[in-house]
């Protein structure tokens, strides 16, 4: 274990490389960012630029039906608003459009070439009787269906193309304690309906929709391709398992200029869908959150590669703001690998982290997750993961940390041009060795709370293969008693 401190590195790169006491460690391997991460740079900008040129807005018939032109005056609305998306879908697609005040409404299935507006000035606002949302199966069961029971939803769509969720209304699920009861779990969440449900469908675009309140996740997307959601204000603050966006399993895919704010994770990545989830740009996004600003996991089954993060700010919900859990986040990013799959070509750039307790987290373990039935999972794998331009404040004191286990290491690891502010911490310092494994333990950076802050107060690595720190540094706004770095195995390329 290496243990090091900023006063170690004072007399220049020589004595840096003796301090850190590093295998095959050179001031040239060191200050080089490895052909990998360049390679990836380049080809996740490409990626960015092929993805803007090939995302459209929905396009589709100029045919404009209502739920009142269905019969619709007050009360229930979801009847009258099925018949409008129905009509207009025989009739080869168009907008069904919510125009003016408050609709109440239990689950509605959307169809194909279907627009659904809510426009200026009107609401859908979710029924608060669980019985006018009726389940819907998924066809194709995954992790998720099976393991958590999502099956109620206000808005549906499985195994359809071209349609979109859009306007400058609002869609509220009504979702609080007190309308929906239901305990935080990992697991199962009946009673609890997710607003947005969209499973197995191509040519997705969600616009200008303002989200608040979902009894449980605000919006899941699994295995979608070609999905767009831009210019969205998600506000979900009001129960457990408070969710934000979750994307699970799709390809092509862009968030641009979103804002989230939610009590669980924010924008959350999974693998449940057992399809790979590839080539994605999230960027000039705000996420905040009392959970994980950015996540991947836990849910890591499949594939998961090529995901763009940038010019985005991210981090905790602060006093002021509307809230149900505590102010800060858990973590800024967190890439967890779990239950199996392949997490690879990870970059995050040109991010503002504020109010993280863990500026970044990223995990390794065996959980492995599956549906009943199938063979256990194999460990995963993460690596090939590029942070640049990371500034931020108001954060810690935890700290920042990276664990494998002994039996798979992370693997290629660079972090360049890290500039954050953090608190310090006054817990007791601890020795690294006093921290376990910590198998079975769920990967949320917190997992070490009951034990103290990490280790160090820049960065704690274990079970590592190929780190890279190229001007990387963390301020303590006080004194911290604990070393910048704890580098404990496998750690090699070290740059400040």
């Amino acid at each position: 274990m290496t243990q090091v401190s900023r006063r170690r590195f004072g007399a220049g790169a020589a004595a840096m490389a003796g301090a850190l006491s590093l295998p095959g460690l050179s001031h040239a391997a060191a200050c080089a960012m490895p052909d990998w991460a360049l390679k990836l740079r380049a080809d996740l900008e490409q990626m960015a630029t092929d993805l803007t040129a090939r995302l459209k807005p929905w396009s589709g018939p100029d045919l404009v039906a209502t739920p009142e032109d269905h019969g619709y005056t007050t009360g229930l609305a979801t009847q009258a608003i099925q018949a409008a998306i129905d009509d207009v879908a025989r009739r080869g697609g168009g907008t069904v459009r919510l125009s003016k005040g408050d609709y109440v409404s239990g689950t509605i299935d959307l169809k194909s070439n279907i627009r659904f507006e809510v426009a200026k000035g009107a609401r859908l606002l979710g029924s608060l009787d669980l019985n006018n949302y009726p389940e819907r199966i998924a066809k194709r069961l995954t992790v998720q269906d099976t393991n958590m029971g999502m099956h109620q939803s206000l808005i549906f769509g499985e195994g359809l193309t071209n349609i979109s969720i859009c306007g400058h209304g609002e869609i509220d699920g009504r979702g609080s304690k007190e309308n929906f009861p239901g305990l935080e779990t990992i697991h199962g969440t009946p009673g609890r309906p997710f607003v947005i449900r969209i499973i197995d469908c191509q040519r997705i675009h969600i616009r200008d929709i303002a989200l608040k309140d979902s009894p449980c996740w605000m919006q899941n997307y699994l295995n979608c391709d070609d999905l767009l959601i831009e210019h969205i204000k998600v506000e979900n603050q009001v129960n457990f398992n408070n969710d934000g966006l979750d994307i699970d399993g799709c390809r092509h895919v862009i968030v641009r200029h979103c804002y989230i704010s939610s009590g669980d994770d924010a924008m959350c990545f999974k693998g449940a869908a057992q399809s790979p989830g590839e080539n994605i740009l999230v960027e000039h996004c705000t996420f905040f959150t009392s959970c994980n600003a950015v996540k991947l996991g836990t849910d890591s089954q499949s594939l998961f590669r090529n995901v763009f993060v940038r010019h985005c700010l991210i981090g905790g919900v602060s006093e002021d703001m509307r809230r149900v859990k505590v102010v800060g986040a858990d973590s800024g990013v967190a890439w967890k690998m779990v239950d199996g799959g392949t997490a690879e070509n990870l970059l995050i750039s040109d991010v503002k982290i504020i109010r993280a307790r863990s500026p970044i987290f990223m995990r390794l373990e065996k959980r492995g997750r599956v549906k009943p039935g199938d063979p256990p999972a194999p460990i995963g794998t993460l690596r090939r993961v590029l942070f640049e331009r990371i500034i931020g404040e108001d954060n810690g004191p935890r700290g920042s940390y990276f664990i494998g286990i002994p039996e798979k290491s992370i693997e290629d690891v660079v972090i360049r041009d890290f500039k954050v502010t953090q608190n310090p911490s006054t817990k007791p310092v601890l020795a690294e060795t006093a921290i376990g494994e910590m198998y079975g333990q769920y990967p949320d950076p917190h997992m070490i709370d009951g034990i103290g802050d990490a280790p160090a107060y820049g960065l704690w690595a274990r079970h590592i293969k190929g780190l890279t720190l190229i001007d990387y540094k963390v301020t303590p706004t006080g004194t911290d008693p604990r070393p910048e770095y704890v580098l404990k195995t496998n750690v090699s390329g070290v740059c400040l």
